[in-house]
């Protein structure tokens, strides 16, 4: 079950997640990738583990960009999954072929 993270670990989520922004209370970044299939592809990766947490971003595509918001909607914050699923995505992308761009 998740739980949410306390002010401290918000707080220190600059450290425990690089290259995310708190942003309106959601963890948020944003990627861009040489072209459409990158960028669909890295979305199809992360889709597979999102689908393993059962834990699903908020985000969007426009061709080589990708926008990710994460919160945990039933619990009205960030939440451990959130967490979890950032630092998976961070993973994601520093195994990746197709790197990102900030």
């Amino acid at each position: 079950m998740a739980s949410l993270l306390s002010a401290e670990s918000v707080a220190g989520l600059a450290q425990s997640v690089p290259g995310w922004q708190l942003q309106a209370g959601r963890l948020h970044r944003k990627l861009v990738f040489g072209d459409f299939v990158a960028a669909f592809g890295f979305m199809a990766q992360v889709a597979l583990v999102a689908e393993a947490l059962g834990h699903h971003p908020d985000w969007s595509n426009s061709w080589n960009r990708v926008v990710i918001d994460l919160t945990t909607h039933d619990l009205g914050g960030l939440s451990d999954l959130d967490l979890d699923l950032a630092q998976r995505i961070n993973q994601l992308l520093e195994t990746s072929p197709n790197q990102a761009r900030p």
